[in-house]
């Protein structure tokens, strides 16, 4: 038994509640897993997990045992990222979680001049817009576009994206311009889901204030509905490094400009229970000077 390998093992079963979750991940036989675990539980005379038909426990001497191998395995990492770091190579695999318009548009060419630029590293994008626990999943690092991040978030910002409300010059003649956010009311909005469903917030007299606006296409992909926008279906309400090709182009107009909505930090979440790999600082500090102060979604 690779005493090390059951730990990683044993620490995966615990995060994710399943052996064979966790056998999928790591593409081995179900019965490959629990045997690394029973062999530890073997070698050190205790029960780890309680198991049942349905479910997954881990004992008490589990639980104390899983943050010990966290310790462990953090520090074999750190040493051995320590030796890659004075080498100046990354290595190994960086699991990502992206969002999907702003990663296929903006980071996947990155990743893949980062992959040329690094070749002793491998990728693995998944596509999501939805949060992901990093831990649960086996991400190394999740880009995430947000206004508030959570208390107990790890980020790194990359960069930052306005929030523009747009029309296309054709909706605009059948329907006229509203000139308050409050004509919203009155006009066909193009929601994105979830964050969208209570309305769009603008700065109003000083104060951040919200605007209902209602309509019959929502979805929770930003291209879709600026898609929607530019057939002259509604209004929709995009970031900049979604919208800025299309307002270059004249296909959609920025509307309400003299009321700022927040704007969107563009962050890099990391594990918070984990020594980050070199691999993974490297990364991060590769994206932020790709992007660079001004990104060029904001140079229009």
């Amino acid at each position: 038994m690779d005493r090390l390998d059951s730990m990683s093992v044993f620490v995966r079963v615990a995060e994710l509640g399943s052996f064979s979750a966790v056998a999928k991940q790591l593409d081995l036989a179900r019965s490959a897993v629990t045997r690394q675990v029973a062999a530890l539980e073997a070698h050190l005379g205790v029960k780890l997990i309680a198991r049942s038909t349905r479910s997954l426990a881990l004992t008490s001497a589990g639980t104390a045992y899983l943050e010990r191998c966290r310790e462990i395995l953090n520090l074999v990492e750190a040493a051995e990222t320590g030796l890659a770091a004075e080498r100046q190579v990354p290595r190994g695999t960086l699991r990502i979680s992206l969002p999907l318009s702003f990663g296929l548009r903006h980071l996947v060419p990155l990743l893949l001049d980062f992959n040329v630029t690094y070749p002793g590293v491998t990728t693995e994008l998944d596509f999501t817009d939805r949060r992901v626990n990093l831990v649960e999943q086996g991400l190394d690092l999740a880009i995430r576009i947000t206004q508030r991040l959570a208390p107990l978030d790890v980020a790194r910002r990359l960069a930052s994206s306005k929030l523009l409300v747009l029309a296309s010059p054709d909706y605009l003649r059948r329907h006229g311009e509203p000139q308050h956010p409050s004509e919203l009311a009155e006009h066909e909005c193009l929601i994105y889901l979830p964050t969208q469903q209570g309305g769009w917030s603008f700065l109003v007299d000083g104060a951040m204030r919200t605007f209902p606006g209602g309509g019959r296409i929502r979805a929770n992909n930003g291209d879709a509905l600026m898609e929607a926008a530019i057939r002259g279906l509604g209004i929709t309400c995009q970031p900049s490094f979604i919208a800025a090709s299309a307002v270059e182009a004249g296909r959609l107009q920025p509307i309400l400009t003299g009321y700022p909505m927040p704007e969107l930090g563009i962050f890099a979440l990391l594990p918070g229970n984990r020594y980050v790999p070199h691999r993974v600082r490297v990364l991060v500090d590769y994206l932020v000077e790709r992007i660079g102060a001004r990104p060029q979604w904001e140079s229009g």
